[in-house]
């Protein structure tokens, strides 16, 4: 059988979620969850890398095997045999054909940016603190340039084994909930650290060191090195993925 699971897992202490040899991974972790509670090695294909630091609410992974039990004593064995800082959600058994990765149609995420003078101790793996006041309005502006279809090189890190630059970006927008500015992104798929990449220049035009038009420039000019800073892993949550 086909078996998909929705997990959510806090990043910290994980090297991100692709299998590694430096360091522990989520997939390495679920997988061992999975085989033992199979009793057979066990492959698991998550719908997508988070880096590590980097949080999820509704990542979707799915693996094939011959479950025997019902799969409500499935998510209680896996969660028996994972840390606490990994959780699965719910179970479902799909078609033969689902396929975490290759199927979803859009991915989205949040990111989370504390906005006050001080630091909070609530907040240490969970958002960016940026202590200096940033204008609200002219980041909404910013990202609106972000929608729809574009190259986006500029907001691209090195190393990324993307084929090409070009995503769809169905929708973005920022909002702030007390000392808290939410951004949220749907896109088909992203590059290496680009939501993260798109954060930071943001920032930079709330700290009013360049406009939002900016980040129509960046578009065109295709170029990283004009954008600006990556934003830490810390304020990154993969919310949901659609199929």
């Amino acid at each position: 059988m086909n078996i998909k699971l929705t997990v959510e897992y806090d990043g910290t202490n994980y090297c991100g979620w692709q299998a590694q040899p430096n360091g522990t991974a989520i997939q390495s972790v679920l997988e061992e969850a999975v085989s033992t509670f199979l009793r057979t090695p066990t492959r698991v294909i998550g719908s997508g890398r988070t880096d590590a630091g980097v949080h999820a609410i509704g990542q979707v992974v799915n693996f094939y095997g011959d479950c025997k039990f019902e799969l409500h004593r499935l998510i209680r064995g896996l969660n028996a045999l994972t840390p606490r800082d990994i959780t699965i959600k719910e179970a479902e058994i799909v078609a033969d054909g689902f396929d975490a990765r290759r199927d979803g149609r859009s991915r989205v995420y949040k990111y989370y940016t504390h906005n006050r003078s001080t630091p909070s101790p609530f907040y240490l793996n969970r958002a960016w603190h940026v202590h200096e006041p940033l204008g609200l309005e002219e980041m909404q502006e910013a990202i609106g340039y972000l929608t729809g279809e574009h190259d986006f090189s500029a907001f691209r890190a090195a190393g990324c084994e993307a084929a090409h630059p070009t995503r769809r970006v169905y929708h973005n927008s920022l909002e702030r909930r007390d000392d808290l500015l939410i951004y949220t992104i749907e896109a088909t798929a992203y590059l290496r650290h680009m939501v993260r990449n798109i954060v930071g220049t943001m920032i930079e035009v709330g700290r009013g060191s360049r406009s939002a038009e900016s980040i129509k420039q960046l578009l065109e000019a295709r170029d990283r090195t004009k954008a600006g800073v990556t934003a830490p892993p810390q304020g990154l949550f993969l919310v949901k993925v659609n199929y």
